[in-house]
């Protein structure tokens, strides 16, 4: 899905990220993820003979996968159009989606492997898991509370001519952004943003945001900003920050819950209906945030975007479970099957570039005639062939075009 938004956005903009507010196709990927490694957990930890050796693999696990996430997302392997690689310490991103994943599969493991009631078989399914729903309700509250609590005051930062389509080359201006508020979730003042440049440093924010797209930002085809935007649409921001690890981990331990049903529930109709009546719960109680005020919003991994999104897995879960395993309709996901099983190495050909240079070096006749070629360099090559041919209908000999 994400290969398809990569290269399709800009031509089917729902599928692409929603610039703040708001739930696009895209937006769904993140939370489908962190669910279904929630899922799996039950099936791993179904039975822990020897929780210290349990709990030592899946935090080792767990910090594989986040130093994967730096070397993968921290800009190592970006320098795809210049050819080279290698990335500054000082400007490093230090946080990704490899890392979020980690962070709640670490969280949903300590969970399933510390706090389930096992050894006692008169104790309910629910009353079982107990304490991983007091988990995920602090953890929601802690959320909340930092999200509306925290006073975010005026601050200030340095951008270069990175993002600005009026400084000269090696220029950089300093912009105050206006704040002196609590509560605010919009893009320029929101307590996460706040958290991020204080835990983290501003230099190790994500670079282009995708608030960008606002109509405040009036950002160009080209990825550049005019200086006369409003002054946060020139500042980095990381939708995969702080404040947002702890909405990702109890979107884990959703997902550790619906695979508690499948884990021991028995019959096909048991699962489905705990999977449906549980999906529906938590898509009202989502909606019902967004009606109190809580929106939807992928950067800031929202309540009710965390529970939105979590029903509409939970929902997916069941309709593919229905259509495999109830129906047998195998033959219909085996590509979907195939991706799963290789859903690591497929994100990591394609985020550091390596599948991408390696379609790119194919191409007919010049090296610009393939078909990964970068959107700004395709109209660039397209309007200069426009611009060529309608010059010599004019009569211009085709040598003089230069």
């Amino acid at each position: 899905m994400m290969m398809l938004v990569d290269y399709c956005g800009a031509i089917v903009p729902i599928s692409a990220h929603s610039p703040w507010n708001g739930l696009h196709l895209a937006d769904s990927v993140m939370p489908f993820f962190l669910f279904i490694a929630g899922v799996s957990l039950a099936l791993v930890y179904k039975k822990v003979p020897d929780r210290i050796e349990a709990t030592s693999k899946a935090v080792l696990r767990a910090i594989k996968l986040f130093l994967l996430g730096v070397v993968i997302q921290g800009g190592y392997f970006h320098g795809i159009n210049s050819l080279t690689y290698g990335v500054d310490m000082k400007k490093i991103r230090w946080l990704g989606i490899l890392q979020k994943i980690s962070v709640g599969y670490a969280v949903a493991a300590l969970c399933e492997i510390w706090l389930s009631c096992r050894a006692r078989r008169e104790v309910s399914f629910l009353k079982s898991y107990y304490w991983h729903w007091c988990v995920a309700f602090s953890l929601s509250a802690i959320y909340l509370g930092l999200l509306y609590g925290l006073y975010v005051p005026d601050w200030p930062f340095e951008m270069s001519n990175a993002t600005s389509s009026v400084f000269p080359k090696n220029h950089s201006y300093v912009y105050t952004v206006k704040c002196s508020l609590r509560g605010d979730i919009g893009p320029a003042c929101n307590s996460a943003g706040m958290i991020d440049r204080y835990v983290l440093g501003i230099d190790h924010l994500y670079k282009k945001p995708v608030y960008r797209n606002l109509k405040e930002c009036n950002m160009s085809t080209y990825g550049q900003v005019p200086d006369n935007s409003a002054s946060w649409c020139h500042a980095p921001f990381d939708p995969e920050g702080v404040l947002s690890f702890l909405t990702a981990a109890v979107t884990c331990i959703i997902g550790l819950q619906y695979g508690h049903f499948l884990a021991h529930s028995q019959d096909h109709k048991g699962r489905m209906e705990n999977w449906t009546l549980f999906s529906f719960s938590l898509l009202a109680v989502g909606l019902l945030l967004v009606v109190l005020g809580d929106p939807v919003n992928k950067s800031l991994y929202t309540v009710s975007y965390m529970l939105i999104t979590s029903a509409s897995a939970g929902v997916t879960y069941s309709a593919l479970y229905l259509l495999v395993d109830v129906c047998g309709y195998r033959c219909l996901t085996v590509g979907l099957e195939w991706m799963g099983k290789h859903s690591l190495i497929i994100f990591v050909l394609v985020t550091s570039n390596t599948a991408v240079i390696t379609v790119q070096g194919f191409y007919w006749a010049a090296p610009e005639n393939n078909t990964l070629v970068s959107g700004p360099s395709m109209r660039a090559i397209f309007l200069v062939n426009v611009l060529k041919n309608t010059i010599i209908k004019l009569g211009v000999p085709n040598g003089s075009i230069k």
